[in-house]
C-alpha cells in the first residue's frame, strides 16, 4: 500500500507544480519546492496507510530509512513527516520551469485550463499502471506569485480494491534556487 499512497501523491504534486508552464500563466522559479498535501478520504483508509507508512519509516534502522531516503530522492522526492498531511520536497529544474507543456505521466492525461490571471482548473485520469489502481481526478490552483500556490482536489480512485474519494488541499513553496542532493523530478 505505501507504494500507491507515494505514487499519487508525488503524481499529483507534480502535475500540480508544474501547471503553471503548461497553462502559461506565470511560471515557477526553478529550485527546491516544498509541497504540502492534507489528504482526507471518505473511507479512512488512505488515512490509515499514510499513518502506517510513517510508522514503518519510524522502526527502520538508519541505515534502511536513508537507503530509502536515497531511492525516493533519485526520483526527485523527499518525504517529510505528517499524519495526514504529506510533504514533499521537489527539485524543479530551469527547463522544466521553462517548459510550455510539461508531458503527462506515462498512463495519463490531463488538462489545464487558465481560469483567471493566477488561477488554473486541472483535470486528469490515470489508466493505472505498475500496481497503481486506475485514477482520476479535478481541482483548482491558485498561484502566489512564482514561489508558491494553493489548490484543492477531488481524486477518485481504490484503496485497498474499494472505490475511495479523497478530498486534498495542496500548497507549495519555493525554498531556494539550489536543490543540494535533491535531482531534478522526473
Amino acid at each position: 500500500m505505501r507504494q500507491p499512497v507515494l505514487a499519487l501523491t508525488t503524481a499529483l504534486l507534480l502535475t500540480g507544480a508544474l501547471a503553471p508552464a503548461q497553462a502559461q500563466v506565470q511560471k515557477m522559479r526553478p529550485g527546491l519546492w516544498e509541497h504540502s498535501v492534507v489528504m482526507k478520504s471518505q473511507s479512512g483508509q488512505m488515512e490509515a496507510a499514510m499513518a502506517q507508512m510513517q510508522k514503518s519509516m519510524a522502526s527502520m534502522t538508519p541505515a534502511q530509512r536513508k537507503q530509502m531516503e536515497q531511492m525516493l530522492a533519485q526520483q526527485g522526492v523527499a518525504m517529510g513527516p505528517g499524519g495526514n498531511t504529506s510533504t514533499v520536497k521537489v527539485c524543479i529544474s530551469p527547463e522544466q520551469a521553462d517548459l510550455d507543456r510539461i508531458p503527462p505521466q506515462e498512463g495519463c492525461t490531463q488538462t489545464v485550463t487558465r481560469t483567471g490571471p493566477n488561477a488554473v482548473a486541472m483535470r486528469f485520469s490515470c489508466k493505472g499502471a505498475q500496481g497503481q489502481p486506475p485514477t482520476t481526478g479535478e481541482g483548482t490552483m491558485t498561484f502566489n506569485g512564482p514561489t508558491a500556490y494553493t489548490g484543492q482536489f477531488k481524486v477518485t480512485t481504490t484503496t485497498n480494491g474499494k472505490p475511495d474519494q479523497l478530498d486534498m488541499a495542496q500548497t507549495g513553496k519555493w525554498l531556494a534556487a539550489d536543490c543540494g542532493a535533491l535531482k531534478p523530478a522526473r
